[in-house]
């Protein structure tokens, strides 16, 4: 398994009531689990993203990404909202479930762009944003994700 999502990257049942909120948690979660040393470089790096163009996609999903110095490793991590918040997305809707991707800057170009790629196939598959939506088990999403990462394509060492 990939490992990227870890139980303790995945956070049910929050109460932010803006994306911005929500980049937060991710960031600073992201230290709490030790993949990234410093929140505010993590959250820097999330919000230039955001500010590219939409990183939400569709059914109340979001797909915050961010590359920096400051992320130590390769890590997905999730949140999900107990309410949807304003987030520029594919279909117009407002977002209540985060699923980010953290790359170390010196694995930009290759790590990123495939998890980005394989993140994009499994929020199109309706089975998997159920399982995302419908649980709050930690280790269940983590799980769905790591499986759904790895089918078809080993990022760790293609």
């Amino acid at each position: 398994m990939s490992g990227f999502a870890s139980e303790r990257g995945v956070m049910v049942g929050q109460v932010a009531t803006t994306r911005e909120e929500m980049l937060r948690l991710i960031a600073q979660r992201a230290v709490e689990v030790g993949v990234a040393a410093d929140a505010e470089a993590v959250l820097s790096a999330l919000l230039a993203r955001e500010e590219l163009g939409e990183t939400g996609m569709t059914d109340g999903f979001a797909v915050p990404h961010a590359k920096s110095a400051a992320i130590a490793e390769a890590a997905v991590l999730v949140v999900k909202n107990d309410r949807p918040v304003e987030w520029p997305s594919f279909d117009d809707k407002p977002v209540d479930i985060a699923v980010a991707l953290l790359v170390p800057e010196a694995d930009a170009s290759d790590v990123h762009m495939r998890l980005l790629s394989r993140t994009a196939v499994l929020l199109m598959r309706d089975e998997f944003k159920r399982l995302v939506r419908d649980t709050d088990d930690p280790r269940a999403i983590a799980d769905a994700i790591n499986e759904g990462l790895d089918e078809g394509l080993d990022l760790a060492t293609e």
